[in-house]
């Protein structure tokens, strides 16, 4: 990638929220804060929400090492990113306790989440922008920006965009077990039932 990429005059690769002072031929990324370099020569900087490399230049094909041993050695970044693409949309994990998560999700327009249940945890949806159409058991009904609803531990529950902009709505999980696993889908239009 820095050899493809446009350099200034010290033979730097920018990308992002970047500064730096008294560095050359050397890569730097930001996907989501300020990456600071000084005096620094022939290193890749990469920061995305998730993690930070920092490698020498020339040993970037090293990169699957460190892979594996995320692997080996169970680590949660290994499977577990803090943004997560589904044929809806995404969310993004924006903090998380030892009985809590916090998510920021985004759904297309006219996209539609499975018709699902968890056996362990609530959820709170607040809208940021956009309408939701909520289905909580029984009762189908919209919430509007500002509005929130809640969604008790087992209740059969859906989430659609009707609208022709993207939803944006925290949610706020709460229970004993917070997995993506605990998902009991009953309907689901991308096939995943």
């Amino acid at each position: 990638m820095w050899e493809l990429s446009d350099k200034c005059e010290a033979g730097n690769s920018y990308h992002g929220d970047v500064i730096q002072e008294d560095t050359r031929n050397t890569m730097l990324r930001s996907e989501s804060r300020l990456v600071a370099a000084i005096g620094l020569e022939d290193l890749v900087i990469i920061e995305t929400k998730d993690a930070v490399l920092v490698a020498d230049r020339h040993k970037t094909q090293d990169v699957k090492k460190i892979v594996e041993r995320l692997k080996a050695e169970g680590r949660d970044e290994f499977n577990n990113h803090r943004v997560v693409y589904r044929p809806w949309g995404r969310y993004e994990s924006v903090d998380r306790g030892q009985r809590y998560q916090v998510k920021r999700i985004t759904v297309n327009p006219g996209a539609k989440l499975s018709v699902q249940m968890h056996h362990h945890r609530a959820e709170h949806w607040i809208v940021v922008s956009g309408t939701a159409e909520v289905t909580n058991g029984e009762a189908t009904y919209l919430v509007c920006e500002n509005e929130s609803t809640y969604i008790p531990i087992g209740q059969i529950h859906a989430l659609k965009n009707p609208g022709t902009l993207p939803l944006e709505l925290i949610e706020v999980q709460s229970g004993s077990y917070l997995g993506e696993d605990d998902i009991i889908r009953f309907e689901d239009q991308y096939g995943r039932v």
